[in-house]
């Protein structure tokens, strides 16, 4: 008996580690999503590029999935509620991402709209979910915005045209109403199974979409295959496993939060990469992202 207590004891502390450390992570990650993007988007289409994505992952998450014996929902009810978040937090979202900055959106505009999403998701969640923001949220949900845009100021561009506009609206949309939907109705989500049935929906409907709009014309370069590889398997992989975690053990509202962190982390990464403008109002805005993530994510006194 004192065995078993102490090994699930040693079990809770490595669960207690892996959450500790699981936002951090994820933010790394996510934000690793816009270089990725950007070393592939010139040697394909956007949906071409995400039907590649999509079919690569499913093809390393299934059998893996068969092999682990993963779970799999028990009703059809449940296959749609999974396949219906998974089309918002990766068809929506990413569709719309990658298809404004192919057609002359900045990096920056986009992490700006895109940025609004705490905020939005902050009033879903009280309305739809009956969760209660503080005054302090409130306060650092705004913080974390004007972080954002002071973070990605130095590089607006508002050229783009009303397509481009839309299309990271409804990024925007997507994986706001993606991250309340699947809190409610796939509380129980198994990640490796409802990984599959999320990124093999998003499949089939790309399918359908990329030979209609795209001529499916791909350059396979060394660049591109890197790009390929890191974003199936990091991004579709690693830092979507993360935010399945993050949104079964935290409020919604504390976990899309952590969205204010991207552009910093990504204006970061571009700068060691590429050379990208970094300069003073980067620096207060990553620490107006920084603080207003603090205050989000802080429990409540008791």
């Amino acid at each position: 008996m004192s065995e078993s207590r102490t090994i699930d004891a040693t079990a809770a502390r490595a669960d207690n580690g892996l959450v500790r450390f699981a936002p951090a992570t994820f933010v790394v990650l996510w934000s690793s999503g816009f270089i990725g993007g950007k070393l592939g988007l010139p040697y394909a289409g956007p949906l071409t590029f995400l039907l590649i994505r999509f079919a690569a992952v499913v093809a390393v998450l299934l059998p893996i999935a068969w092999l682990l014996k993963a779970a799999w929902p028990r009703s059809g009810r449940d296959w749609a509620h999974i396949a219906v978040a998974g089309l918002m937090l990766h068809a929506g979202y990413l569709g719309g991402v990658f298809s404004a900055l192919s057609l002359g959106m900045s990096a920056g505009v986009v992490a700006l709209i895109v940025g609004l999403q705490p905020v939005l998701t902050a009033f879903l969640a009280a309305a739809w979910l009956g969760e209660r923001v503080t005054p302090r949220q409130w306060l650092g949900l705004c913080l974390g915005l004007l972080g954002v845009a002071l973070v990605v100021w130095e590089k607006l561009d508002l050229s783009a045209d009303a397509a481009a506009f839309a299309l990271a609206l409804l990024a925007l949309a997507s994986i706001t109403l993606g991250t309340i939907y699947q809190k409610r109705y796939c509380p129980h989500l198994n990640l490796l199974s409802g990984a599959v049935i999320q990124y093999g929906a998003c499949l089939a409907l790309y399918l359908l979409l990329a030979p209609l709009l795209e001529d499916l014309q791909v350059q396979w370069t060394p660049q591109f295959l890197f790009a390929l590889g890191w974003l199936v398997l990091v991004l579709s992989i690693a830092s979507i496993m993360l935010l399945y975690v993050l949104i079964r053990r935290g409020a919604a509202t504390r976990v899309t939060a952590l969205f204010y962190l991207v552009p910093p982390t990504t204006a970061l990464m571009a700068w060691l990469l590429f050379g990208e403008r970094f300069g003073g109002w980067a620096l207060l805005g990553m620490a107006s992202c920084a603080l207003g993530v603090a205050l989000v994510v802080r429990p409540p006194r008791a």
